[in-house]
């Protein structure tokens, strides 16, 4: 059997192509070390939370990509994003940075984006968590 990636995006050509910058799915080989994120909101550390859903999204996406490196994985080494938007016209802003996030990665991870009817505080209108995996290094 030929050498397969540890991990590979799965865009089939028998359906419709993904709507923007993420694939239908992802193959992960056995023997993976995973990472799993909580939800991540879009507030800083001195707790200020941003207006606007781009760049709550934007910290959203850098307290992954933190969680991730914590445990000496990169952002590519993600396989799957799941996000929530309390209004359809958070949809933008979050599409914007996901995509900006997704940017030069040599595989795009799968992703959900829902539209719930908020969070614990109001001022919250995006979420983030992310799935990773990586096969480790002989």
């Amino acid at each position: 059997m030929p050498d397969r990636p540890a991990l590979r995006a799965l865009v089939p050509s028998t359906i419709r192509p993904p709507f923007a910058a993420y694939a239908h799915g992802t193959h992960v080989l056995a023997g993976a070390e995973w990472v799993f994120t909580s939800g991540q909101l879009g507030i800083t550390t001195d707790d200020t939370i941003p207006e606007d859903a781009r760049a709550q999204a934007d910290l959203c996406f850098a307290a992954c990509e933190a969680i991730l490196a914590e445990a000496g994985f990169a952002k590519g080494d993600t396989v799957r994003i799941n996000a929530f938007v309390t209004n359809r016209a958070h949809m933008a802003g979050y599409m914007a940075a996901r995509d900006a996030w997704c940017a030069g990665l040599p595989r795009l991870p799968a992703s959900t984006l829902v539209i719930v009817a908020g969070f614990t505080r109001p001022e919250f209108k995006v979420e983030v968590e992310v799935t990773a995996a990586r096969v480790p290094r002989a």
